[in-house]
């Protein structure tokens, strides 16, 4: 059985940094996208996806919302990848997702494209 695991998550105060881990398991092989998404708290928040890193090429996605700012890596050794979040705002406030999938397409920001979830990690920013 696959599972991805984040961990990281906490409170940090607006222009602080945080680190989010997602540690994958019971897979065998390459995972071609790896990606987070965040979920704002509320009713009706959508998923959306805010990085993603390729393995075939180790190209890097980011939303407009967060470019600059976050920084996703993965780790192939030791199946794990990482968001680095510096310079928060508390629009970042949200529940984290990362998100896997086995095969490779153009768009990375779409949830139906993802084999594989984690169950979410939450992130406060206060102002």
């Amino acid at each position: 059985e696959v599972q991805l695991v984040e961990s990281g998550g906490g409170s940090a105060p607006a222009g602080g940094s945080l680190r989010l881990t997602c540690a994958v398991s019971g897979y065998t092989g390459s995972l071609e996208t790896m990606a987070w998404f965040r979920q704002a708290p509320g009713p009706g928040t959508e998923r959306e996806g805010i990085a993603a890193v390729y393995s075939h090429t180790g190209n890097r996605y980011y939303a407009d919302s967060v470019n600059g700012r976050f920084t996703i890596s993965r780790d192939d050794v030791s199946n794990t990848i990482y968001l680095q979040m510096n310079a928060l705002k508390p629009e970042d406030t949200g529940t984290y997702f990362c998100a896997a999938r086995r095969l490779w397409t153009v768009l990375w920001h779409g949830t139906d494209q993802y084999n594989f979830w984690g169950q979410g990690t939450q992130v406060t920013v206060s102002s």
